[in-house]
């Protein structure tokens, strides 16, 4: 099955490059015109306020509720349950995302591209 998926993924890439295959802006109607991307500066001391916030939420949320609400997100995410009311608990419990993101990872693993030759 992965070699049929990279097969087909090289006809369309194929077609597209000889241009048999239509794709508005990057083998037709293309603005040639390279525009230059601007870079976001981010305020240092912006940066240190925001840390300062989530070591403060984080001191001051109850530990036991957001244990359990954790707990129930990552079970939802081993089963096959609606993931949606535990995320929004974790949420109230002020989880952050990256360790909404943590327990998801430790459910479901990290996506690994299979690269067959």
């Amino acid at each position: 099955q992965q070699r049929q998926i990279q097969e087909a993924a090289y006809r369309v890439q194929r077609a597209i490059e000889t241009g048999d295959q239509v794709v508005v802006g990057v083998n037709r109607f293309r603005d040639d015109e390279v525009a230059t991307p601007k870079i976001q500066k981010i305020d240092p001391d912006g940066e240190r306020r925001q840390v300062e916030r989530v070591r403060r939420v984080r001191a001051e949320r109850s530990g036991e509720t957001w244990s359990a609400a954790m707990d129930r997100l990552e079970a939802t995410a081993r089963g096959d349950g609606n993931l949606m009311p535990p995320i929004l608990d974790a949420v109230r419990a002020y989880a952050t995302v990256g360790e909404i993101s943590d327990r998801l990872r430790l459910a479901w693993g990290e996506h690994r591209e299979l690269i067959t030759v």
